[in-house]
């Protein structure tokens, strides 16, 4: 698989986590990658309520560390809201 297709691949999973109700809860990075667990936070009673996923994409890495930042500001803002 070509670089590009990896990273492409590896986001597409992460977005379609994303666009089921999940959040990013913890991130344990290594040597061989990062695994990233992802916890739904929908009413869906049948689906997992956890994922995770083994990325190895240095991209992917990037992307996802977006989506982090992106999550604790909208839950600090969430938190300081009446």
């Amino acid at each position: 698989m070509s670089d590009h297709r990896e990273f492409e691949a590896e986001r597409e999973k992460i977005d379609f986590l994303l666009e089921q109700g999940y959040i990013i809860k913890e991130v344990t990075e290594n040597m061989s990658g990062a695994f990233v667990g992802f916890e739904y936070t929908g009413s869906d009673a049948e689906k997992s309520q956890y994922e995770r996923l083994h990325l190895l994409h240095p991209d992917s890495r990037k992307y996802f560390s977006t989506i982090l930042v992106q999550q604790q500001k909208k839950q600090k803002v969430n938190e300081t809201s009446p």
